[in-house]
């Protein structure tokens, strides 16, 4: 998807991230401390090479069995002492970093639920989900590893380079000689890891939403028997990404290469020069072993550098990601417009004026979805919506509730301009119901009542699931305790559609928008919730999508929607009798389906 894909070029991993620190700084009194306590570990070990310089030209060349042995104690504790603040570390970063991540994750959830209609329309659900798993699973390793040692380890190395030319100089020279062509690798590594990381996350992204796809979808897939080119599809994937780790791998595999290769070359070289200078009397044993053992020590903070980068470089992958979503403009709580317009009769009810619309991803040279269209649906009436495919209907009532923002014109709601309330206030007043019910993995009263506030009871409950005729719900295990599965897909398709319902009239709504609320009742039942819901509709002003005359017949009169304008307004008598596109759409020729 070419809205989630981004270049690492030119991108700087320590900018991006350093967006991390506001998410930190709550913590930062334990990392900092749990970052000091690994520096001083690491000096600690750093005290190891000193102790066996002492031995090695003391008690073992003086024949000193107590002096050895005092030796090996002074050892034994500086390795405790050691292991102990590694373990302290460890301790100090668990919990506060197990809170970054869950408050990362939350603050990306909240993101989510105040991005626009639009937003969701153009990403897929499987690039956010691995934003909200496995990225921020990254970031959480970042800044438990890597983020402490690639401090630790420049310090230990600092430390210990200085050491040994303390030891001998010429040594440590021989040393420092691999550190040009180590320090140039990284570079390259560290531009070229960037890239395929990024390419990588982006993959595990696409292949979470052919999965999410394929189990929501998994009905489908055995209906029509398209298992094994679903499966095809899949490995596809599977084996790009596959292709992708493989690179990583190479890449790091040649970064290592040359980390290890060129110290331990340098080290060989030490060793043999070391041993003359002690054959020449230039230099003591002692003082050899202990350059030796240091360098060995500074093996692992050296040959650590490429996974550490790898890491970051991931975590910075990740960070990029996540803020690429936290980054996308919200809808705003606060009203767009400063003013707002007096009710008045003449303006009561719901009103469209001259309301244009286009979606943002639509080609600019292209007609908007809607143009110009006005329509008054006074109080207390109902207005059916009709019109052919693609003509805009559900596109106009999702302006309603500002699921999207109108291009052009203005709706208002007893006078009142809809972008001057507070989105809060505005679907409060506004209930919907859609022809495709969402329900969610909670208990079938829990669905319902997310309608209504946080007072409403059992009272407010059994009487929307009475005009909704979704009775069946006392006949389920636990009644409406009962926990319905994802997407509701343990229900039929009209339990769904009544349980919508349900949730759309809970709350009393002084406006009702319907986008063909009973398109998937049988004729009996449709009768009976026709029946149930005039009764609704006599206390409420509402729209309904309709496609069938007997929804029609729930309106007062009838708005007739083509080519994204409102060409005729009447009853449904009148508009059968004066208009020929409108006698045409209800003549029979099949249920219209609404592509927008």
């Amino acid at each position: 998807m070419s809205t989630t894909r981004a270049t690492a070029k030119d991108r700087s991993a320590v900018r991006t991230l350093l967006r991390l620190w506001p998410y930190v700084r709550p913590v930062r009194t334990r990392l900092f401390a749990a970052a000091s306590v690994a520096v001083v570990a690491s000096c600690v070990g750093l005290v190891i090479p000193l102790v066996l310089k002492w031995m090695v030209d003391g008690p073992v060349a003086e024949r000193d069995p107590a002096g050895v042995w005092l030796g090996a104690l002074y050892l034994l504790l500086l390795g405790f002492t050691e292991a102990g603040l590694f373990g302290m570390r460890r301790w100090l970063v668990a919990r506060p970093l197990s809170h970054v991540e869950a408050e990362m994750r939350a603050a990306l959830y909240r993101r989510l639920q105040r991005l626009p209609v639009a937003f969701h329309d153009r990403w897929p659900s499987g690039q956010l989900l691995s934003r909200a798993t496995a990225d921020l699973g990254l970031v959480r390793m970042f800044l438990a590893f890597p983020l402490t040692f690639l401090l630790v380890n420049s310090v230990t190395i600092v430390a210990g380079v200085i050491i040994m030319l303390i030891q001998d100089w010429t040594l440590g020279l021989v040393i420092l000689g691999p550190a040009i062509p180590v320090m140039v690798m990284c570079v390259i590594f560290e531009h070229r890891y960037a890239v395929v990381a990024r390419r990588a996350q982006d993959q595990v992204g696409d292949l979470t939403t052919v999965v999410e796809e394929s189990v929501l979808g998994i009905r489908i897939i055995k209906g029509f028997g398209r298992h094994r080119s679903q499966a095809l599809a899949f490995r596809e994937l599977t084996t790009t990404l596959r292709g992708t780790e493989l690179r990583k791998a190479r890449l790091l595999a040649t970064i290592w290469a040359v980390i290890v290769t060129l110290p331990e070359i340098a080290i060989g070289a030490a060793l043999v020069l070391g041993s003359v200078q002690v054959a020449d009397g230039e230099l003591s044993a002692g003082t050899l072993v202990a350059f030796l053992s240091t360098a060995l020590a500074l093996r692992w903070p050296v040959d650590s550098i490429g996974f550490l980068l790898a890491m970051s470089q991931e975590a910075a992958t990740a960070t990029e990601r996540y803020f690429e979503v936290m980054d996308e403009e919200p809808e705003s709580r606060d009203a767009l417009t400063p003013s707002r317009t007096a009710p008045s009769g003449h303006d009561g009810g719901l009103r469209f004026d001259g309301v244009v619309f286009r979606y943002p991803d639509a080609d600019p040279e292209a007609p908007p979805t809607l143009e110009h269209v006005d329509l008054h649906i006074r109080p207390g009436e109902s207005m059916a919506l009709v019109g052919a495919t693609g003509s805009g209907k559900t596109t106009l009532t999702a302006l309603v509730p500002r699921l999207h923002e109108v291009t052009a014109g203005r709706i208002t709601l007893d006078g009142e301009d809809v972008t001057a309330m507070s989105r809060e206030e505005l679907r409060s007043k506004v209930a919907v119901a859609f022809e495709e019910p969402t329900l969610f993995s909670a208990s079938v009263g829990e669905n319902v009542l997310m309608g209504a506030d946080d007072e409403a009871g059992a009272a407010e409950l059994e009487r929307a699931l009475a005009v909704a005729q979704a009775e069946f719900v006392h006949a389920l295990p636990q009644g409406a305790e009962t926990q319905v599965g994802e997407q509701g897909l343990s229900l039929s398709g009209g339990q769904r559609q009544r349980l919508a319902l349900a949730r759309a009239v809970v709350g009393r709504p002084r406006f009702l928008v319907l986008d063909d609320p009973l398109s998937a009742l049988d004729v009996h039942t449709e009768a009976a919730v026709e029946a149930a819901l005039r009764r609704v509709l006599a206390d409420t002003t509402a729209l309904i999508v309709a496609h069938r005359p007997s929804t029609v017949l729930l309106a007062d009169r009838v708005a007739l929607l083509s080519g994204g304008r409102i060409t005729a307004v009447g009853t449904h008598q009148e508009l059968l009798r004066g208009n020929a596109e409108y006698a045409h759409l209800m003549s029979g020729n099949g249920r219209q389906e609404d592509d927008r």
